[in-house]
């Protein structure tokens, strides 16, 4: 196994670790007054198996190799697609905070936008392979008009976030593909112009902007998490409050186990902590990159390339979220947040970026043996 591999799962595993901690550490607050320590145990299994379940995944997508993916990536993408269609479905559906993103059967939750952002990249290739290069009008509307179903099923969930991630990966894939400009600045104004129009038309887009110029606006209602996330990132300090003594988590924070465990990472690690933490996701995106830049063919290349943009958008979105720099959009932290469907998303990706390094590796000890 190459060097790039070995800290690609060292790198991994020591997010995934912090995230245990955090998970068991803020579900302590939330859990005070209730049944506390079988709370806490349910919930630190709970993500130790969706980890476990995600490692599995992921050994079986090292196994299958991104080539037999990438010839199967079009039934893979209808099905996901159909699954987010499915979400709309009372019986199936399942509504949280007033958004229906998640499926729920035998009573697991499952969110299929989080695994469309790794099945994204896989059909856009598939079908530059099939249909050639996209200097046709014809054929880059033909691909852009199929890539639109599933982000605006996902807009209309709503989850501006990940359609917000889709339509970026998107455009970064049509810049490394080589899709004339001329084609895709103009679908880039319409995205532009219908997400204009959806903030002008949602009530929910338009409280959020408004929090964002000014979070103290709606201080007790959608502007109170936003608020205590700062309070609890700017409570840290340098080194930070020690491990446990967080005061935020104790329900002042709803989110606190998910999107904002930043949060609650910063008031308990401070400034030190967060660095840390800074540099070991810009580490893990940038050797995705890496081996984007060492792939011996294009399709390796415009894979690792875009599944490494995923997994540094989603950081740093969520990182500009916490610190307030982001109006608030529902984003994960990768790997460390609360949630089995973002962290399987996340670990089949790691598995994909691991996989097409090995591949490569094992190409040229066969040049070398001959």
């Amino acid at each position: 196994m190459s060097l790039i591999s070995k800290l690609l799962i060292n790198l991994t595993l020591i997010v995934f670790s912090l995230g245990l901690v955090m998970v068991y550490n803020t579900t302590s607050g939330e859990l005070l007054d209730r049944l506390h320590e079988f709370g806490l145990i349910d919930s630190l299994l709970k993500q130790a198996s969706y980890g476990l379940l995600g490692a599995l995944i992921a050994c079986v997508v090292y196994r299958v190799g991104h080539k037999k993916l990438l010839e199967n990536a079009l039934p893979l993408f209808v099905v996901f697609v159909i699954l987010l269609l499915l979400v709309f479905f009372p019986v199936i559906g399942c509504t949280i905070n007033g958004a229906k993103r998640w499926i729920k059967l035998f009573g697991l939750t499952f969110q299929p936008s989080e695994i469309m952002k790794v099945i994204l990249p896989f059909f856009y290739l598939w079908y530059l392979d099939k249909r050639g290069n996209l200097s046709s009008l014809k054929r880059f509307l033909e691909v852009l008009f199929v890539l639109v179903i599933p982000i605006f099923f996902i807009m209309i969930e709503p989850d501006n976030g990940t359609a917000l991630i889709l339509v970026s990966t998107l455009i970064v894939l049509l810049f490394l593909t080589g899709v004339p400009f001329r084609f895709w600045l103009v679908p880039i104004l319409i995205f532009i112009s219908i997400g204009v129009v959806f903030a002008s038309k949602m009530p929910h887009v338009q409280n959020r902007i408004q929090i964002y110029m000014d979070p103290e606006v709606d201080i007790l209602g959608k502007g109170h998490q936003p608020y205590q996330a700062k309070i609890a990132a700017g409570s840290g300090g340098l080194h930070g409050k020690g491990l446990g003594q967080s005061l935020q988590k104790y329900n002042y924070l709803p989110e606190a186990r998910s999107d904002y465990i930043l949060a609650i990472f910063a008031e308990e690690f401070g400034l030190i902590g967060i660095v840390f933490l800074i540099l070991i996701y810009t580490s893990i995106s940038f050797l995705g990159f890496v081996v984007a830049l060492r792939s011996n063919d294009k399709q390796a290349f415009f894979l690792a390339a875009a599944l490494s943009y995923v997994f540094a958008i989603q950081a740093f979105l969520n990182m500009g979220i916490v610190s307030g720099l982001l109006p608030s959009k529902g984003t994960s932290l990768p790997l460390m947040s609360q949630g089995g469907s973002s962290l399987i998303a996340n670990a089949i990706l790691i598995g994909v970026l691991i996989e097409i390094e090995e591949f490569r590796c094992r190409g040229i000890n066969k040049l070398h043996s001959v």
